[in-house]
């Protein structure tokens, strides 16, 4: 009856949640990968079939579009600028400014759709696969290069991964197809064995903050350090975080973790109102997952031997990895069964005081 907890959704946060996408000039992150791609092409042998591979939100659609942008600009027969950061493009650069503006003619995305009978988008249809496999056998519009990208490669149909066997089997002249997506494993074997797979990683400190600081520029420094913390290297989870109630509700959490010593069972109702006061149930699952993440940092603190906050101690490891499940399992199954969230806060609440 239960299922596992809902990942946080990252929001749409501008009127064309791709726009930023599109358009990010500078590399955060990743370099290597860039590398990867850089020397692939300039060394005239480039594979013509990727896969970007990593947890959502850190940035594999984006280095997709820079290593688009690169190419479709003749960025392979051009080179790179000394010093520039791999697949360097101009943003004045016409190619830029039409890709941002998603008006190339060469470029082509695909990403999870609504399908036939509208509804959540989760699925890339398979009309959309042979509509790309049509795009990349045409000849280009402007004479260098075709590109699809399919963003969420794992949401394809099982009909619309076959559609694109074919173009993997047999690349037309001049094609290249990035598959990006967080859940490599679902993609069908005859697909991960046709493409050249990078995985990257999340993005470091160092990466995030600065990207954070561009994209949220009214945050203060110690909030966009919260928010790289909780969002644990992904840009898009920590977009998501800060367009809802992200450092509000870690607040919470924390608030009730310092507290487990002895807390007031009248705060508890007062917290547990705020959490499940709103009626999608949004801040009850991110309230949930925060706890979590949370409890499941400090175990592996202590684990590794690393400072572990103090109130860890109320208990052994075991037990907080079995409670960490329990508390997986109630937020599974309220949001599930639509079932009391105040209460299900409060029962949670209940767990982590009995040490």
């Amino acid at each position: 009856m239960s299922r596992a907890p809902r990942a946080l959704k990252v929001q749409e946060f501008a009127p064309d949640p791709d726009l930023p996408v599109r358009s990010m000039a500078d590399l955060f992150g990743h370099r290597g990968a860039a590398e990867t791609l850089q020397r692939a092409a300039l060394s005239g042998r480039l594979p013509q079939a990727w896969m970007l591979a990593g947890p959502p939100g850190i940035g594999k659609a984006t280095l997709a579009y820079r290593f688009g942008r690169w190419l479709l600009a003749g960025g392979a027969e051009c080179g790179v600028p000394a010093h520039a950061a791999p697949l360097h493009l101009d943003p004045a650069n016409p190619t830029f400014r039409r890709i941002a503006a998603g008006t190339h003619a060469d470029l082509r995305t695909l990403r999870p759709n609504t399908g036939e009978k509208g509804g959540v988008k989760s699925i890339i249809r398979v009309e959309d696969s042979r509509e790309a496999t049509r795009f990349l056998g045409m000849t280009p519009a402007e004479g260098g290069w075709r590109f699809v990208l399919v963003d969420g490669a794992e949401h394809m149909r099982v009909e619309a991964a076959n559609a694109l066997l074919k173009t993997l089997e047999e690349p037309p002249p001049r094609s290249v197809l990035v598959l990006t997506t967080a859940a490599p494993d679902r993609l069908l074997a005859t697909i991960r064995s046709r493409v050249r797979r990078l995985d990257l990683a999340p993005l470091a400190p160092e990466d995030l903050d600065p990207l954070l600081a561009r994209l949220l520029p009214t945050l203060t420094t110690t909030e966009r350090a919260t928010l790289g913390r909780i969002a644990e290297g992904s840009a898009g989870q920590a977009m998501a975080l800060a367009e809802g109630e992200g450092l509000a509700l870690q607040a919470l959490v924390e608030e009730v973790l310092e507290g487990l010593a002895g807390g007031s069972r009248r705060r508890w109702h007062a917290l547990a109102d705020t959490v499940a006061a709103k009626r999608d149930g949004s801040s009850f699952l991110t309230f949930m997952a925060l706890l979590r993440q949370a409890i499941s940092a400090a175990v592996r603190q202590a684990a590794r031997g690393h400072g572990a906050p103090e109130w860890l101690a109320g208990r052994p490891l075991a037990e907080w990895s079995t409670l960490w499940d329990r508390l997986g399992r109630l937020a599974a199954e309220t949001d599930a069964l639509s079932l009391d969230r105040k209460q299900a806060v409060l029962t949670g609440l209940l767990w982590l005081s009995r040490s």
